[in-house]
């Protein structure tokens, strides 16, 4: 955080990030942030021309590296945070996570027995080689 940020922290206001501070402090770039900007995932105020991210923006930007992480699209981390706006309970949007990540888990466990299976046909096809290389050697 910058010193306007600390000081407005300390005076029970929340802090404001420009853009480029944001994007240091989360470890994105500029252009990453004004992509999720266009996309509706996160919405800054503007003061003159300048952009300016509040604790929302930032919290729902780590939200949003948190699902990329985790292989959710950017329409279902869309989805989630809209939710949060809508059900002050966040009953559904906690609903709608669970129901995300069990499909998540389920695609993850799918693609893990699909990668078991090729690596076995791949390890089967090495042993082959290693064996016709080795009966080549031994004709000589």
């Amino acid at each position: 955080m910058n010193r306007q940020s600390i000081s407005a922290a300390r005076n029970g206001a929340d802090p404001f990030y420009t853009v480029t501070q944001l994007a240091r402090d989360l470890s994105l770039t500029p252009r990453a942030i004004r992509f999720y900007e266009d996309k509706g995932l996160i919405t800054p105020r503007r003061a003159g021309n300048t952009r300016v991210y509040t604790l929302r923006d930032r919290a729902r930007l780590v939200l949003i590296m948190r699902g990329k992480t985790l292989g959710f699209t950017l329409q279902d981390i869309k989805e989630y945070l809209d939710l949060y706006d809508m059900d002050p309970t966040q009953i559904e949007q906690i609903r709608l996570l669970q129901a995300r990540v069990r499909d998540r888990i389920a695609m993850l466990e799918e693609q893990q027995k699909a990668l078991t299976l090729s690596l076995d046909e791949l390890r089967a096809v090495e042993a082959q080689t290693v064996a016709a290389i080795a009966a080549k050697l031994a004709q000589k």
